[in-house]
């Protein structure tokens, strides 16, 4: 992410590093988005003197809500090779021993190879034609606040028989990067909605992130929009999927995702 953002580091010691997550970013149950772990995972990997490359793929698992304010974060190498190198990253909340998020992050120096393609980008309308969402004087928070949407659907979705979704995104942080292309990965609403609506309560269990396109690749997208094609498969004993594909406008593949989300009824109080 661009120096414009509000994720800036602070190095304690070797592998040790803090930041300050304003309340901005939190959720509306409280916790801090997740799009913004990943986007943290990726900006203290780009400042970790020992790693080498570029992110190539991230899997985060979500063991605790992390409140906003100073947050503590631990990195370790478990392997590096001649390309390849495997880190480890965890958050946790200030004076806290208790990981919030953890997470396996693959890093790449990416070679010149042939490359091929077997997918193919969906037709959608082009984000010009789709109406944007802001509201003049509304704050934005968490993911509203890193990126405009435009696309056909509206919040909350309706119940139908089909979850998938076509929208577009662009940054409101500055041109794509491999942090803002990270954390774009959780900024769908969940499937399970889809099939139920507003009833459930949705936690991100894991997410795993492939990130295709390269520094190289990104830099060309610029400050573009860039096209989310999203759907679920399938959900029950509290677990819903999902799976999302992110392309550029020209029709290259830049990330996918998978997610795993823990859903369950909303309580109603009764009333008194």
């Amino acid at each position: 992410m661009t120096q414009s953002d509000s994720i800036s580091l602070t190095p304690v010691s070797t592998g040790r590093w803090t930041t300050f997550a304003g309340p901005e970013w939190q959720n509306p149950g409280g916790g801090l988005w997740g799009g913004y772990a990943i986007g943290l995972f990726i900006r203290v990997l780009e400042a970790e003197p020992e790693a080498v490359g570029e992110a190539l793929s991230l899997t985060l698992t979500y063991a605790a809500a992390l409140p906003s304010g100073q947050v503590d974060i631990r990195t370790r190498r478990l392997r590096q090779g001649g390309s390849i190198g495997v880190w480890e990253v965890e958050l946790l909340g200030a004076g806290s021993d208790q990981v919030a998020v953890h997470g396996m992050v693959t890093m790449a120096r990416r070679p010149e190879t042939p490359p091929f393609a077997f997918a193919v980008m969906p037709e959608a309308p082009t984000p010009e034609s789709l109406p944007s969402p802001d509201h003049p004087g509304t704050p934005l928070h968490y993911g509203a606040l890193a990126f405009e949407r435009r696309g056909q659907d509206i919040f909350p979705p309706q119940v139908s028989g089909d979850s998938r979704s076509l929208v577009w995104v662009r940054s409101r942080r500055g041109p794509w990067d491999k942090a803002l292309l990270g954390m774009v990965t959780d900024n769908s609403a969940p499937r399970a909605m889809y099939a139920l609506g507003r009833t459930i309560n949705n936690t991100t269990l894991s997410l795993t992130v492939y990130l295709h396109a390269t520094v190289e690749e990104l830099a060309k997208v610029g400050d573009d929009f860039i096209l989310i094609e999203c759907e679920g498969r399938v959900g029950g004993g509290g677990a819903s999927d999902e799976r999302s594909s992110y392309w550029s406008r020209d029709g290259k593949l830049l990330a996918t995702s998978e997610q795993l989300t823990w859903y369950r009824p909303v309580q109603r109080r009764s009333p008194e």
